[in-house]
């Protein structure tokens, strides 16, 4: 395993990082052999967003005995109200569920302290002048945080992190479908040596990103590597050919200040998968024949499952609804499993009345309602 420094700080983290995002409803038993399966191939970087009590506690219980091998990024703001995850910047909801994460996580600090899904410069600004961050201060000041952190989907707001001293580390979505803008030619793509010569190929904001990023020693981690999965899936590639798994690392992982990234993998047999990369080729690796004639493409408009849609007030569990929509239309007939798994929702896309707050603050435009609409008919309920 590889291990990357972490900007000035003293912490060094490993390529792969476990993001437990697909954990929610395994069993204990399942969880601690995925953590123990990380501990023994090297792997030490841990992001919990989760808010989710059971999902803290079963981590925590996981990684307790091990965890000074253990670097975290814990969420500051992510909450669980009325059994549902809910964002939030309202302060003594913000503060109990940090307590909750340290007591959960069997721990009384965390080396990074994430800012919580910042995807709007408002946002940010007013995190910046207000008891929001005067808090985040606090806790660094008392060591329950080691380093401030800030989870964001949106270039703009990274930019204004990376170049604030007090944010260390970033942890954003990358792949080359959020990257890059056509037409794209990788001859020698994103060579240290050439770098300001080799972005064409890259949104002009993306290359503002990294740019600033490494002249402020701004540490980047990666999430929705796989841009939830539809890379790997050739009729969902906007490439109009899949990627494997191994070029979506690479390609990641190959971006300046990228240190880790955080890959959501439900067992071990995926999680092997995701290592092979340690052991690959570089022509296995090798995403630049595929980008080359990358066709134009737009990832507006796609889940990516990442929940930031949430809480629904009729309950429903929106991005787990979109992923069986999406795997279901795949087949010519809806899999019985796939069927049982929507019917054993709490709540279906009949219970959708339209109010569009899932649309607000969805971080990719996704027209929600439209896909509810759409689920319904396919499901029946």
């Amino acid at each position: 395993m590889k291990y990357n420094q972490i900007g000035k700080t003293k912490y060094k983290v490993s390529e792969i990082g476990f993001g437990a995002e697909w954990i929610e409803n395994k069993e204990y038993s399942e969880i601690e052999k995925l953590v123990k399966y990380c501990e023994n191939e090297g792997i030490n970087l841990l992001d919990c967003w989760m808010s989710n009590p059971k999902v803290r506690s079963n981590l925590g219980k996981a990684i307790h005995k091990n965890r000074r091998k253990w670097i975290i990024q814990g969420h500051i703001g992510s909450t669980w109200q009325n059994e549902q995850y809910v964002k939030t910047r309202e302060m003594d909801k913000v503060v109990s569920a940090f307590e909750d994460l340290l007591t959960r996580l069997q721990t009384n600090y965390i080396e990074f302290g994430m800012i919580h899904y910042v995807d709007e410069i408002k946002d940010y600004d007013k995190i910046m002048n207000s008891e929001f961050i005067e808090y985040v201060r606090e806790l660094k000041k008392d060591e329950k945080i080691k380093h401030i952190g800030l989870s964001t989907h949106n270039p703009e707001v990274a930019i204004k992190a990376a170049k604030n001293p007090e944010i260390e580390l970033i942890m954003i979505s990358v792949n080359p479908a959020f990257d890059m803008m056509p037409p794209v030619l990788l001859d020698d793509y994103f060579d240290n040596d050439k770098y300001s010569q080799n972005l064409g190929g890259i949104q002009p904001i993306r290359t503002e990103l990294y740019q600033t990023c490494l002249e402020n020693d701004t540490a980047i981690t990666i999430m929705k590597g796989f841009a939830g999965g539809r890379l790997l899936n050739k009729e969902d590639s906007p490439f109009g050919v899949a990627l494997t798994p191994l070029q979506c690392i690479h390609y990641a992982l190959n971006r300046p200040s990228a240190k880790s990234i955080l890959v959501g993998v439900k067992n071990i047999e995926e999680l092997k998968e995701t290592l092979k990369y340690e052991t690959a080729t570089e022509e296995e690796k090798d995403y630049s024949k595929i980008l080359r004639t990358a066709p134009k493409h737009s990832y507006l408009g796609k889940c990516t499952y990442c929940g930031h849609c949430a809480p629904c007030p009729k309950g429903i569990n929106i991005a787990m609804l979109n992923k069986l929509y999406d795997l279901a239309t795949v087949h010519e007939d809806i899999p019985l499993s796939i069927r049982e798994h929507y019917n054993n929702l709490e709540a279906h896309a009949i219970d959708c009345f339209g109010c569009k707050h899932c649309e607000e603050r969805c971080p990719f435009g996704v027209e929600i309602i439209e896909i509810m609409k759409k689920a319904y008919d396919l499901f029946g309920k």
